[in-house]
């Protein structure tokens, strides 16, 4: 089963990225012409999820870059068009500070401007193209690695868990959107889901509808449905008497990931540490799934990590449709006041998961568990040979 979720659109020189503020109630593709419309799509948050945060920054710079040479605009200097990518690159990663894998594109990808530049005979057009070819294989490289994710870590799961090995279905908690509409297509942490439910191995999913933003509500949902995956839609505050209630019988809390230290504290969408408390107390298996581009070795522990804080009004209001549209039956969104008047707020986009807490880490190359020490290797996860799933 492939998902039919497209959430980026994209041929050389033309991008367009789904409106995931609208959904799941409207359907609008919004059309990406340069860095600066890439810069605020991610900022006001039409594009999220950390992968697709990243394809979609390299996407629109690539966009513009081929508006330029489409145009004989590009200069024939190589390192000039080096400088003019790179200012690009610079700008883009300040729109989520806290997201790695943007700030891991630009890195590398100036790497790879740089050792092209050092080229004698190479053109400002060839700098260009270069960097096209490079945003262009990010697309298709997500989503065979978010398959990837989706195998190593329903296999996991499977095999260590109480449900798992009995070889009974699995129900599986998620908290967040990690799906089609954050990544370019399947997913990571829904994804394993994904991966379950095409295997006939999960009985039933349940997601968190994720305040201030309701990315649960909103995307997941709309996913699940859509994908018509077994699913039940909860508030975060229900998640402690769901496993109260259903004990082991959930066999694991599956979640994404914006950041993961070299130590395995992890920085993912606020309310994922309070799920991962959860997760222990009541025995519960607590699972993150990220590519290998959201670990970010130079960051030591969680306490590095910048966590960003959003604007005082995703708390005080809410936006959605009119129950019953306009007069003549027309969607009409509104944006509604929910709280009192003059209340202070506090907004943080995430919090931060210890790794003591998780049970393993997952990426495209395999499973990442703990030693004897309670301790993380994630160094290990970069190493060319892939990593057995169990």
């Amino acid at each position: 089963m492939t998902s039919a979720l497209e959430a980026i659109r994209y041929k050389r020189g033309h991008l367009l990225i789904i409106d995931q503020l609208l959904l799941p109630h409207v359907t609008r593709f919004i059309p990406i012409r340069s860095a600066e419309d890439g810069w605020h799509s991610i900022k006001e948050m039409h594009v999220r999820g950390a992968p697709a945060i990243a394809i979609v920054a390299m996407l629109s710079l690539a966009v513009e870059m081929s508006g330029l040479v489409s145009q004989q605009k590009i200069s024939k200097n190589a390192e000039d068009t080096r400088v003019y990518i790179e200012e690009k690159l610079d700008y883009l990663a300040t729109s989520r500070p806290t997201a790695v894998n943007l700030s891991d594109s630009v890195r590398k990808m100036k790497s790879v401007l740089e050792q092209k530049t050092r080229t004698l005979t190479c053109s400002g057009e060839e700098i260009a193209m270069s960097f096209i070819a490079y945003a262009e294989n990010m697309l298709v490289h997500d989503v065979a690695d978010n398959r990837s994710i989706g195998e190593h870590g329903a296999n996991w799961i499977v095999a260590n868990t109480p449900s798992g090995v009995e070889d009974s279905k699995l129900c599986i908690l998620t908290h967040c959107n990690t799906g089609s509409l954050a990544t370019a297509g399947y997913g990571t942490a829904l994804g394993i889901i994904r991966h379950l439910h095409e295997k006939s191995q999960l009985c039933h999913a349940y997601c968190t509808e994720t305040r201030p933003y309701n990315q649960g509500a909103r995307l997941t949902a709309y996913e699940l449905v859509s994908d018509q995956i077994p699913a039940t839609l909860i508030t975060d505050s229900m998640a402690g008497q769901l496993l109260a209630k259903m004990g082991q019988s959930i066999a694991a809390i599956v979640v994404g990931a914006d950041r993961v230290a070299s130590n395995g504290d992890t920085a993912n969408k606020i309310g994922t540490y309070t799920l991962a408390v959860l997760a222990k107390y009541h025995g519960v298996k607590f699972v993150v799934a990220a590519p290998r581009t959201t670990i970010d070795m130079g960051t030591r522990t969680g306490k590095d990590i910048v966590i960003e804080e959003r604007p005082h009004s995703e708390v005080t209001t809410i936006t959605g449709p009119r129950e019953r549209g306009d007069e003549c039956g027309n969607i009409v969104m509104e944006n509604i006041k929910i709280a009192a008047d003059g209340i202070n707020v506090w907004n943080p986009a995430f919090d931060v998961t210890p790794a003591a807490l998780i049970d393993a880490i997952v990426t495209e190359k395999g499973v990442e568990v703990k030693d004897a020490n309670g301790r993380f290797h994630l160094g290990s996860l970069f190493e060319t040979e892939v990593r057995p799933s169990n």
